[in-house]
């Protein structure tokens, strides 16, 4: 006998929740069928997928091989059943969708009820993620598609949503809270406050650092954009934020002060990401024009 589909799940959830309650709570079954389903496979097999301890279940050598090949079948089977919807003209199914936590709370509260409006038989299932864990869930088959930076992304297919400037945020008693764009050089000797490593934004930030010889900040590394626009507003250092949520969410705050940045580096591309292989590409052109809108309306609107 073969494993069956349900049976990979079962494996693939364990080494992803790194315990068997974990992934049969996530299945939405008894720990005990998961258990038994699990162990007929290696029965079959003639191996041992799984060590079982007090600490968790930990794969084996020959059980991360398994996995990595049941991620690919059950990514297969899903691309299978997504591409029996390509052909509807209601535009009907299931879409994956991840996104960036600097875009997602700020782009697709709008973009959703427009894609729904457009399409009622459209259903989005939407996962905030770092751009590389993106990248990883694409391409293992548990995201069909993000909005996400596109350099992160060169093996994949891609359509530009838009590009945004960064701007500064700073305390409405800063030197720099004044109108209009700043040069680079305006940045000269300040702390800059940035996102952690983990985020695509902090390089670019870094760089524009170097360029200006500013400093990054050696006390401070936001773990959101929120994070560092609240201590701009104490003055502990200049944020550098993107237009879409500078323009959204921070330009509410009368305590702030947001002034973009007139340097060619100084911008963000954000792109629809997809495998190239996946038949819905027809569908995620559809997607990506209501965003390509919306994100072109928060821009204009707010910067008119």
């Amino acid at each position: 006998m073969r494993p069956t589909l349900r049976q990979l799940q079962y494996i693939v959830a364990v080494a992803d929740t790194g315990r068997f309650h974990e992934a049969a709570k996530r299945l939405h079954v008894s720990q005990p069928s998961l258990s038994a389903q699990i162990a007929e496979v290696e029965k079959q097999l003639g191996v041992q997928l799984i060590e079982r301890g007090r600490n968790g279940a930990l794969m084996t050598p020959l059980g991360i091989e398994f996995v990595r090949r049941a991620r690919l079948i059950l990514r297969d089977v899903e691309d299978l059943k997504s591409a029996m919807h390509v052909g509807d003209e209601d535009f009907a199914g299931r879409i994956r969708l991840g996104v960036l936590p600097s875009v997602g709370p700020y782009l697709l509260p709008p973009a959703v009820t427009d894609l729904h409006r457009s399409y009622p038989n459209l259903r989005l299932v939407i996962q905030e993620h770092l751009a590389d864990d993106l990248d990883r869930l694409i391409k293992e088959g548990a995201l069909d598609c993000a909005i996400s930076n596109p350099d992160t992304h060169k093996e994949l297919a891609s359509t530009l949503l838009f590009e945004e400037p960064l701007w500064i945020c700073t305390a409405p008693d800063d030197p720099l809270a004044g109108d209009g764009a700043i040069h680079l050089d305006a940045l000269q000797g300040r702390e800059l406050l940035s996102v952690g490593q983990s985020y695509r934004l902090n390089s670019t930030i870094q760089q524009l650092a170097e360029l200006a010889e500013a400093r990054m900040s050696d006390v401070f590394s936001g773990t959101s954009l929120d994070a560092i626009r609240h201590m701009s507003a104490t003055g502990a250092g200049i944020a550098i934020l993107p237009a879409i949520y500078a323009l959204a969410e921070a330009r509410r705050d009368a305590d702030l002060v947001l002034r973009p940045i007139d340097h060619p580096l100084a911008r963000r591309a954000v792109s629809l990401v997809w495998r190239p292989t996946s038949p819905l590409e027809p569908s995620f052109l559809k997607i990506a024009e209501i965003l390509q809108q919306d994100a072109a309306a928060i821009l204009q609107e707010n910067t008119a």
